[in-house]
């Protein structure tokens, strides 16, 4: 490698908070999730590797089981790696060469902006899809596939109707009943997960939508987070009784029309399952790619073991 970057590996203490958070706030590749506050809610711990003084920057979120350090991707946590501006494949490759040896076994995600071919690792790309609500409503409208339409043009008719601003519990609430074999780390998860929704809605970083029926139950309803000109559909909870009425589109459809005309990128985190990927494009989202590593660097004893 043709420069040497000073980059040094501080553990969470050494790390400066409002060094750091600047970092995250002014990188071209800025995102909600590498802030402090929100990886000291949703990891269970995390140090970092931080190039002279906070010139770029990645989290190391990690945990141990049985002896044995691990790099993990905490829970509604969709991109890490290295954030800060006109990155290269060189400064990736520096970065990931510089992961302290003792985590033996890696399994994170990087981000849109850390999409390169490197020489010494092998990085494989995951999909997410976003959509720009730059143009007006109307606009954004006629690029919904007919499908859509008729599903909102359905919840309509039958009386459903948008809400904002209500209690996250609801929500939380109904995610939580989708959520198959639910164990103790969901739990542990979806508890940080509230203490994380309440310090972003104290920042103005949080809120909630929802589609009501004419009952008043609801039926679809999701948590959105604010950052980088950036709207994450973070979490999700659907009702039964809205599958059929087109519920779930209507929610995301008042949220564009809230939104259009506005210099925000709905980012709908993901997918790499097909059907949510064909519902995203569905409403004219973009797939962006963004990168992934996974290395196991445990004895051959050991081989089998995972988080």
């Amino acid at each position: 490698m043709g420069e040497q970057y000073n980059i040094r590996y501080l553990t969470h203490r050494e790390i400066d908070k409002a060094k750091w958070d600047y970092r995250v706030s002014s990188s071209s590749n800025g995102l909600i999730y590498a802030y402090s506050y929100y990886l000291d809610t949703m990891s269970k711990n995390w140090d970092a590797l931080v190039l002279n003084d906070y010139e770029a920057i990645m989290p190391l979120v990690w945990n141990k089981k049985y002896r044995v350090y691990y790099l993990y991707q905490p829970f509604l946590t969709a991109q890490l790696g290295v954030f800060g501006n006109k990155l290269t494949a060189e400064i990736i490759e520096a970065f990931i060469k510089a992961i302290p040896s003792h985590y033996r076994y890696w399994d994170f995600y990087l981000n849109h902006q850390n999409v390169f071919p490197l020489s010494n690792f092998s990085l494989y790309q995951r999909s997410n899809f976003v959509l720009s609500l730059e143009s007006t409503y109307e606009e954004l409208f006629r690029n919904y596939r007919e499908n859509i339409k008729r599903n909102i043009k359905k919840a309509i008719q039958v009386g459903c109707s948008a809400e904002t601003g209500f209690e996250e519990e609801k929500v939380i609430q109904l995610a939580m009943q989708q959520m198959k074999n639910q164990s103790k780390e969901t739990t542990d998860n979806i508890n940080r997960f509230r203490k994380l929704y309440k310090i972003l809605y104290e920042k103005g970083m949080a809120t909630t939508y929802g589609i009501l029926s004419v009952q008043k139950e609801l039926l679809a309803s999701a948590i959105f987070f604010y950052s980088h000109n950036r709207a994450y559909y973070i979490l999700v909870g659907n009702h039964p009784n809205g599958k059929t009425i087109g519920a779930s589109h209507f929610l995301i459809d008042s949220f564009i029309k809230d939104h259009a005309g506005k210099k925000i990128v709905l980012d709908f985190e993901g997918s790499d399952i097909r059907n949510l990927a064909f519902f995203y494009s569905s409403f004219g989202a973009v797939e962006e790619k963004f990168a992934a590593i996974r290395l196991n660097k445990l004895p051959f004893y050991l081989k089998w073991l995972k988080k």
